[in-house]
């Protein structure tokens, strides 16, 4: 591998990704800030889940990781270069071309509320399907603050193993300081996070791959269900509460696709605890029969509960995408607000 490459590539894709966190670092709520901001100084210093951070050193790094951010304002995007070839750093299909002889895999697309992410991590495994490229990554060299574990972009579905091991890691230490019974904490109960933290992460890591996984092959179905007006619609939908409304509705005809079918096969009580630990407050909002189905799912363990409920949930979720791109034809931009209403109706209750 030719070090020195690497080491220029990396540059580049941490400098647009200290761009992005400089347009969007201060999306975050202020404690939700600092936690990530403290883990990404753990990262970025190579520093282990159990080594103390130093307010100290933290703080004063925190303080010139803002300064660099204003001064990145404005600035524009680096391209990526390779082999003497500059690629644009959204055109991820032939920088990742480029990159497979140097073992790396990199990604850069829009995210929530047109967001930009980049990452760049070893290679872990590729594989190729019929309807799409699965890229597992490792150790990372460059991310931004959100680091995503998954995405899927251009029929590319990104899986990033450290940025997964590190979103548990967060979840974990924010469920600590109450220990609520709830979702999370049953998942986390099913290893033994007490006496070995770093075995734990690294098996709770193992397992929810499999579901991140799932979820993105939901992602690809439900992308192509749903044609590239839905994806117009997003565009035309930023820093909206429909936007949000709208995103939870593609996500729960991606899970009743695929993600719930997949639980209902595994056996695997851990992953259906994380998945439903996971669910945002919108989705939780819409989707409140999941909630009934996960406590029933509880008391008898039958894992059929899941399978039944993604079958009506497909339908009832494909209809309210349907009515949402019909109010977006008709309305274009200005359908925010009749689409926002349209979510708030559409709750699925039973």
């Amino acid at each position: 591998m030719d070090q020195q490459q690497v080491a220029q590539i990396r540059d580049a894709v941490q400098h647009n990704c200290h761009v992005a966190d400089a347009q969007h670092g201060s999306d975050y709520g202020l404690c939700t800030y600092l936690m990530k901001m403290r883990e990404y100084f753990r990262w970025e210093k190579g520093l282990a889940f159990t080594d103390a951070l130093a307010n100290d050193e933290v703080g004063d790094w925190l303080t010139a990781r803002e300064h660099l951010w204003a001064q990145l304002t404005d600035s524009e995007f680096l391209p990526i270069c390779i082999d003497g070839c500059s690629y644009d750093a959204f055109d991820i299909s032939a920088i990742n071309d480029a990159l497979q002889e140097l073992g790396l895999v990199y990604s850069g697309g829009l995210g929530n509320s047109g967001r930009p992410h980049f990452f760049l991590g070893e290679m872990e495994r590729r594989e190729v399907h019929s309807d799409y490229a699965l890229l597992v990554s490792g150790r990372e060299l460059a991310r931004d603050l959100a680091a995503p574990p998954a995405m899927m972009r251009d029929e590319m579905i990104f899986v990033r193993r450290e940025s997964l091991c590190r979103m548990l890691w967060e979840k974990l230490e924010s469920w600590r300081w109450r220990r609520p019974d709830n979702a999370l904490g049953r998942a986390f109960s099913c290893y033994d996070f007490e006496r070995d933290l770093n075995g734990s992460l690294e098996a709770m890591t193992d397992s929810e791959l499999d579901l991140v996984l799932l979820h993105e092959q939901g992602e690809c179905r439900a992308g192509e269900w749903l044609g590239e007006q839905w994806n117009r619609m997003l565009l035309d939908l930023i820093h909206t509460p429909a936007e949000l409304a709208a995103r939870a509705v593609r996500d729960h005809i991606a899970d009743c696709m695929v993600t719930l079918p997949g639980l209902s096969l595994l056996d695997r009580p851990a992953s259906v605890h994380f998945f439903m630990g996971n669910l945002g407050a919108m989705r939780k909002q819409l989707y409140p029969a999941l909630q009934s189905v996960y406590a029933n799912w509880i008391g008898s363990g039958d894992g059929m509960l899941l399978g039944q409920a993604a079958a009506h949930g497909e339908r009832h979720w494909k209809r309210v995408a349907d009515e949402m791109l019909a109010l977006h034809r008709t309305h274009g931009k200005a359908a925010a607000g009749p689409l926002r209403e349209l979510a708030e109706s559409s709750r699925l209750e039973d």
